[in-house]
């Protein structure tokens, strides 16, 4: 994959420089000069071996072959190349560092499903507060309270019996 086919890819050429945020929802090649940032969450970015980036990226995966000063944000992958130069931290579910690849800075492996987990921790909170609930119950609402509604620990007599 050293260079894509320009019929999947925006490509920035060898010759070209910009200055300042570039955002896009298509994939990227960069084998320009880039100082900013680049946004491309729900795409690809590949700093292709030309390319040279001064500035944060995100996107869902990055491939560096060239130079980046900044820090990578890669949603699905981040993947340092052997002729890879990288300064900065590293955000990511998954990584790949080929041999000869240079980079300084940490490296965040970020949970796979983040949404997946932050649906049963929003479900579970109510239970907390039935939880809190129930200890207001037992210090003097009265008991036949405790087996009405919804509260899933209506069920629990041993909250009721106190």
């Amino acid at each position: 994959m050293d260079t894509p086919k320009n019929t999947e890819f925006a490509h920035i050429g060898k010759s070209v420089i910009i200055k300042g945020e570039l955002s896009g929802s298509e994939d990227l090649f960069v084998d320009g000069v880039v100082e900013g940032t680049i946004e491309l969450r729900g795409n690809s970015l590949v700093i292709g071996p030309n390319g040279q980036v001064k500035g944060s990226v995100h996107a869902k995966g990055v491939v560096v072959q060239g130079k980046l000063d900044g820090n990578i944000r890669a949603t699905l992958r981040a993947e340092l190349r052997k002729s890879a130069v990288v300064v900065g931290d590293i955000f990511t579910q998954r990584i790949a560092i080929e041999e000869g690849a240079y980079f300084k800075g940490k490296v965040d492996i970020q949970q796979e499903a983040a949404n997946p987990v932050s649906t049963p921790a929003a479900k579970s909170e109510p239970r907390p507060e039935a939880k809190s609930t129930a200890a207001a119950q037992t210090s003097g609402a009265p008991a036949a309270m405790a087996g009405t509604g919804s509260n899933p620990m209506s069920p629990n007599t041993s909250v009721t019996k106190v």
